[in-house]
């Protein structure tokens, strides 16, 4: 074998490596549905305070009207833009009302079922 190929067939080894070590950290970060209480439906009506349009779903940040700050998932950017919820709308300070679920695991998240801004409602799911 050419030092070349050498270089090349360890370059091919070093990016399965990387690529294999990345799938178990994906897993992790993403979590199951099941996680959320859909027995008990939770309403906000708030500012958004912090908005992020990012994969593998999006994600708000409101305060309910007894103060508690919330993290609502949403749904990935591709489906909330083919939905009618683009970028744009989910601006931090823009009036929304979220109606979801309850985390089971965490205190202070909620995975929307949809979401209404500027008088339009959007489902997430």
């Amino acid at each position: 074998m050419t030092k070349s190929q050498h270089i090349l067939t360890g370059n091919r080894v070093l990016v399965a490596v990387l690529a294999a070590l990345a799938v178990p950290g994906a897993a992790l970060a993403h979590h199951g549905w099941s996680s959320y209480d859909a027995g008990t439906v939770l309403t906000i009506e708030a500012p958004i305070l912090t908005a992020k349009y990012q994969n593998p779903h999006g994600e708000i940040e409101m305060t309910d009207s007894a103060g508690k700050r919330w993290q609502i998932v949403l749904a990935p950017p591709s489906r909330m833009e083919s939905r009618g919820l683009p970028r744009e709308q989910l601006m931090v300070g823009a009036r929304a009302t979220v109606v979801g679920y309850p985390s089971r695991t965490q205190p202070a998240e909620i995975r929307a079922e949809r979401i209404t801004i500027a008088g339009k409602t959007v489902e997430l799911r």
